[in-house]
């Protein structure tokens, strides 16, 4: 279980998050929602331990992950997907896989993890052995995942994953990632810009405005909240 309690991160003068409190469970997805600036990707950042925060704590399996090395954390099995579809564009898909590999696999389990990625995105099993430079946008958007997931990671942290995708390809890439949570057990705290998307496929909700926790609820009821969904969702 993700247990952030009290968190709050600055920018010089600039307070990003303010006292953020909110759990997420094992098999769940927490959506993080809110307008541009509420603070969504200072969070994933703060506990992916690339900001340190000025006040507050972030326990993951009774564990602080708060004031350890980024590289530490990442091998405590959190994976950070940030905004942008980060591949190596020289490298084919199965060489991107395979150097996700590298770091946190034995060698004699890494092929094993390929093709379980590449059953997992069957789009990108045809086009194993194309240049990451050939795909369209959903399709980079699934090796990322592909990447983060192959390290088996407990906590996923998603930024902004449909970003510039159409909305038949958005719809898949959620319902995968609901599929997989569901699956694994792993937790994942999803940022969304696309709410409407988001709510759909997670348990909790936390809606943030300029960095403050405005509601933390179970996703239905903040999508059957008409009032808190025109305000501070855009829909």
């Amino acid at each position: 279980m993700l247990e952030i309690k009290d968190l709050s991160v600055s920018y010089g003068a600039v307070r990003a998050l303010r006292s953020v409190s909110f759990e997420a469970q094992p098999g769940s997805i927490t959506a993080v929602l809110g307008a541009n600036g509420a603070g969504k990707t200072t969070l994933l950042r703060t506990i992916s331990g690339l900001v340190r925060p000025r006040t507050g704590s972030v326990h993951f399996n009774g564990e602080e992950l708060l004031g350890r090395r980024v590289e530490t954390i990442a091998r405590q099995g959190v994976a950070h997907v940030p905004e942008g579809r980060g591949i190596i564009e020289e490298l084919t898909v199965e060489e991107n896989l395979r150097l996700a590999t590298l770091w946190c696999l034995k060698r004699r389990e890494r092929q094993t993890a390929i093709e379980e990625i590449l059953e997992l995105f069957p789009r990108l099993m045809g086009f194993r052995h194309r240049h990451a430079s050939t795909l369209s946008g959903g399709e980079r958007q699934m090796l990322v995942l592909g990447r983060a997931l192959i390290s088996r990671p407990r906590l996923l942290l998603l930024d902004e994953p449909s970003l510039g995708l159409a909305p038949l390809v958005t719809a898949q890439l959620m319902g995968l990632l609901r599929d997989h949570a569901t699956g694994t057990d792993v937790t994942v705290v999803l940022v969304e810009q696309n709410a409407r998307s988001a709510l759909s496929v997670s348990q909790h909700a936390v809606v943030l405005n300029l960095g403050e926790v405005v509601v933390s609820s179970s996703a239905a009821e903040v999508a059957a909240d008409e009032g808190l969904r025109h305000h501070y969702l855009g829909f």
